[in-house]
């Protein structure tokens, strides 16, 4: 019972903070973030970044002091604006001086080319080419259910992403392992009461939507240094 209380309290907490976030789209931002306070070491919220150094759907050190979830829908406006923007930066500024990992979860919500393209995208990784299949699927603007992640689509951004096997990349993500892996990730932001990509996770603290790079700042500077001084 204590279990699922702390469960319940925890996704209440989330879905309350990423609703009070408000205009979670707006690029621009709406001022400065509240006083970062770190959750105590074993809160419910830390224990959703899984820290696998093998996860091809992650980038950084597997103990860096900050972890950051990312929910996303490849179909999602608002997604392919962080691709192509804060991302980027994160990566430079924090990921590649080992501050920073962060955990992609697909997230499709947005019909049945969401799905594939979410599949593509992990069966992309089975091959060690997610993250170049992610720059690809998200380099530009697109309207929903365009064709972009046809059949037809998902071979052309997987060599373009350089994927070693594309039949096995068509195959792969037609399986029941591919199935079950993007299952678990909506489920688990579905579980939290995220609705909205992209939604993220940051050291358990929520943020939603396309927020500028200095939001992000603002929460990764105080928790990586709560965790380097803890």
């Amino acid at each position: 019972m204590a279990v699922v209380v702390v469960l319940f309290l925890l996704v209440g907490s989330i879905a309350a903070l990423l609703v009070s976030g408000g205009g979670g789209d707006d690029a621009d931002g709406a001022g400065g973030q509240e006083e970062v306070v770190p959750l105590p070491d074993g809160h419910p919220a830390l224990e959703l970044a899984r820290r696998d150094a093998n996860d091809p759907l992650a980038l950084g050190e597997a103990d860096a002091p900050v972890v950051m979830i990312e929910y996303a829908d490849f179909q999602c406006a608002f997604c392919g604006t962080h691709a192509r923007g804060a991302h980027g930066m994160l990566v430079e500024e924090y990921v590649e001086r080992g501050l920073l990992r962060i955990e992609f979860r697909n997230f499709p919500i947005n019909g049945p080319e969401s799905d594939a393209a979410a599949r593509a995208a992990w069966a992309a990784g089975r091959q060690g080419r997610f993250w170049e299949f992610h720059e690809a699927a998200f380099a530009e603007e697109f309207h929903l259910e365009s064709g972009r992640f046809s059949e037809e689509g998902l071979t052309e951004l997987a060599e373009e992403a350089g994927v070693p096997d594309v039949e096995r990349l068509l195959a792969d993500m037609e399986s029941d392992e591919a199935g079950e892996a993007v299952g678990a990730d909506a489920e688990e932001a579905m579980d939290l009461g995220i609705t909205t990509p992209p939604s993220f996770l940051v050291n358990g603290q929520p943020l939603q939507g396309a927020r500028p790079f200095a939001e992000f700042v603002e929460l990764i500077e105080p928790l990586a240094e709560a965790a380097e001084g803890s």
